[in-house]
């Protein structure tokens, strides 16, 4: 049986994402199973998930995924270039995974590779350097050389899905990995060619007490109206804003320099903005400058409040920690407990006496998550210590309950 691996946040699950699944299903054969490297309870553009990890786990199983484990939050609330080598990282390392699956807007895998290959060569690192001494955002610098390096075809560069295959191919050469990567051909940056509406537009529905149901598959659906009737959502920074000003207004102004992404004067504007404002979006809109991307500036705010240092994302991620699974994915598990080249974890109490960077990273995701649980809006479902207490969710005939 063929094994795909998927790199991902489901932030929320939606319709798009089940029909990745099983375009990725259909390509390799009917039968194939799908791992996923989700990210956890915090994502890439610097925000709380807007549901527990736990929660979309669960839905990513209920709507076809087999195994999914966890990108801890120092990797997944960093650069997309590190986000996806550490996705890439974990798929690997399972060493169950034949093929990582992406989706792109492009669809065209040759030419994405073309494009990897051309922006990781020595001209191209020339370039990047150049314009990014010249005050551009890495991001600009990305297409500036792109354009250089690659004419007409620097497109590629300026859709996300595509941004992110790239990373995602680079990653595997960097690696030496053998995975095969597929792509699936998606829509815009907008949306999604199948579900027509944005992750983004589904979270701003929600947040707003919207109906976005006809976008997110029923099974999935069921799952998040649970955690909305528990209390557990929706999520947001915008739940803990005063606990995330609090924090900064407690850290010393030397603390900033150890962030992730922390360079060229940014850490002493988040220093002297963070002593000053009064909400998250003043601070935010004072720390910003032409050269960063809101996105970088969001991450660094909470990486600063989770105590996450630039030190946590040296070498790749120490564990491999699952996150849900059902009756093929405990084969899937099992399978790979004797394979992995990383510990994987299934009851993180136990892993606490684990190697100093293992035990380590784990304390300071339980930390994160119990910051997390603070936006909580139901009081009740706000109690610490959850990461210790929570095992994977097991999916069997329909049915879900977490193991310890």
């Amino acid at each position: 049986m063929k094994t795909a691996g998927i790199v991902c946040e489901y932030n929320p699950f939606h319709i798009g994402h089940a029909s990745h699944i099983e375009s990725t299903r259909r390509i390799l054969g009917g039968d194939a199973a799908v791992v996923c490297a989700i990210s956890g309870n915090y994502v890439q553009r610097g925000d709380f998930a807007v549901f527990n990890k736990h929660a979309r786990a669960k839905a990513a199983v209920l709507c076809g995924a087999d195994l999914v484990v966890e990108i801890p939050s120092p990797y997944a609330l960093t650069s997309a270039e590190r986000y996806a080598a550490a996705g890439v990282y974990i798929l690997d390392s399972l060493q169950i995974c034949d093929y990582i699956s992406f989706g792109s807007e492009s669809g065209d895998l040759k030419a994405l590779e073309e494009a990897a290959e051309a922006i990781v060569s020595e001209r191209a690192g020339n370039i990047i350097k150049e314009w990014l001494d010249k005050g551009l955002s890495y991001a600009a610098a990305m297409q500036k050389t792109a354009d250089a390096v690659m004419g007409a075809r620097s497109e590629l560069f300026l859709t996300p899905n595509n941004l992110l295959g790239i990373e995602y191919l680079k990653a595997i050469a960097a690696l030496g990995s053998q995975l095969i990567p597929v792509t699936v051909k998606r829509g815009g940056a907008a949306h999604d060619s199948i579900s027509g509406c944005s992750a983004s537009a589904i979270r701003k529905s929600l947040l707003n007490s919207g109906d976005p149901w006809a976008y997110i598959p029923p099974a999935a659906a069921g799952v998040f109206r649970e955690e909305l009737d528990g209390g557990r959502g929706p999520v947001s920074m915008r739940k803990c804003e005063l606990a995330l000003l609090s924090r900064l207004r407690i850290m010393r102004g030397s603390s900033y320099s150890d962030l992730p992404d922390a360079s060229e004067g940014l850490e002493r504007r988040f220093a002297k903005y963070a002593a000053s404002e009064a909400t998250i979006d003043a601070l935010l809109d004072k720390v910003k400058t032409k050269r960063y991307a809101m996105s970088r500036i969001r991450r660094m705010l909470m990486c600063a409040c989770l105590g996450i240092t630039g030190a946590d994302t040296i070498g790749p991620p120490p564990y491999i920690k699952v996150l849900a699974m059902n009756r093929n994915g405990m084969d899937l598990l099992k399978k790979a407990k004797k394979t992995a080249k990383t510990p994987i974890i299934t009851k993180p109490a136990s892993a606490r006496k684990m190697s100093d960077r293992i035990g380590g990273m784990l304390e300071k995701e339980a930390a994160a998550t119990d910051f997390y649980s603070l936006a909580y809006p139901a009081e009740d479902s706000r109690i610490g210590g959850q990461e210790w207490r929570a095992g994977p969710v097991i999916i069997d005939h329909g049915v879900a309950d977490h193991s310890n």
